[in-house]
């Protein structure tokens, strides 16, 4: 009994020590919590205070200086350039596409007839829907060429010369096809046309016409 007695007496000690350490270790964590919630607080009301000081000692934002004024409205102007080639080209593409995949009219060439034809012809194929100063010497020159090169080169030689040569060429005969339908006759690839020769004649003349003007004397009144 005496030591069941020792034994209850024991346990109530360490129950009531470690009671006691539990008690002493909770006041502690409350104790650091509110130093740090202190410290906090502290830091805010400085920085609150730090605030309007920090405003007023700013750097104030630096002026366009006037090179950056003048640069401006080119770099906007450049923008605008850009856009307007972008739109300009997007359009011929559009208007490209359409005429691909329209159909031919009478009296029209088919671009996939002439692409074809001088792909496999070589600038044979011009004279389907090309000017003829340039699809009869350019066919002349490649018949010339061709029977030339077949005597003097061996073929494995020319094979990689013609598979450069026939694709431009074929490239060349959907470019004539294209043209010859938008102006409705055969149109030059290789040079300005008609049209643009007689208008640059116009504008060198409405160029020249008043500088003759001005070298001309006026007319002596006679008495």
């Amino acid at each position: 009994m005496e030591r069941l007695a020792a034994l209850e007496a024991e346990v109530k000690a360490d129950a009531t020590v470690s009671a006691r350490a539990q008690a002493v270790a909770a006041q502690r964590m409350r104790e650091a919590r509110a130093e740090r919630l202190a410290e906090h607080a502290l830091a805010v009301k400085d920085a609150v205070k730090d605030a309007p000081a920090a405003a007023s000692t700013a750097r104030p934002a630096a002026k366009p200086t006037a090179r950056a004024q003048v640069l401006e409205p080119e770099r906007d102007r450049d923008d605008g350039d850009e856009l307007g080639n972008a739109l300009a080209l997007a359009r011929r593409a559009n208007s490209v596409k359409q005429e691909l995949t329209r159909a031919p009219t009478q009296g029209e060439k088919s671009w996939i007839k002439s692409g074809l034809a001088s792909l496999l012809l070589g600038p044979l194929g011009w004279l389907y829907a090309g000017s003829w100063r340039e699809a009869v010497p350019a066919s002349a020159g490649w018949l010339a060429i061709g029977a030339l090169a077949s005597k003097i080169i061996p073929m494995f030689l020319l094979m990689p010369v013609m598979m450069v040569v026939l694709p431009l060429s074929g490239i060349a005969g959907i470019m004539y096809a294209l043209r010859f339908n938008k102006a409705g006759k055969r149109q030059r690839l290789f040079g300005p046309s008609k049209e643009q020769l007689a208008a640059k004649q116009l504008e060198s003349a409405a160029a020249k016409a008043p500088k003759t003007a001005a070298k001309t004397p006026p007319a002596k009144k006679r008495r």
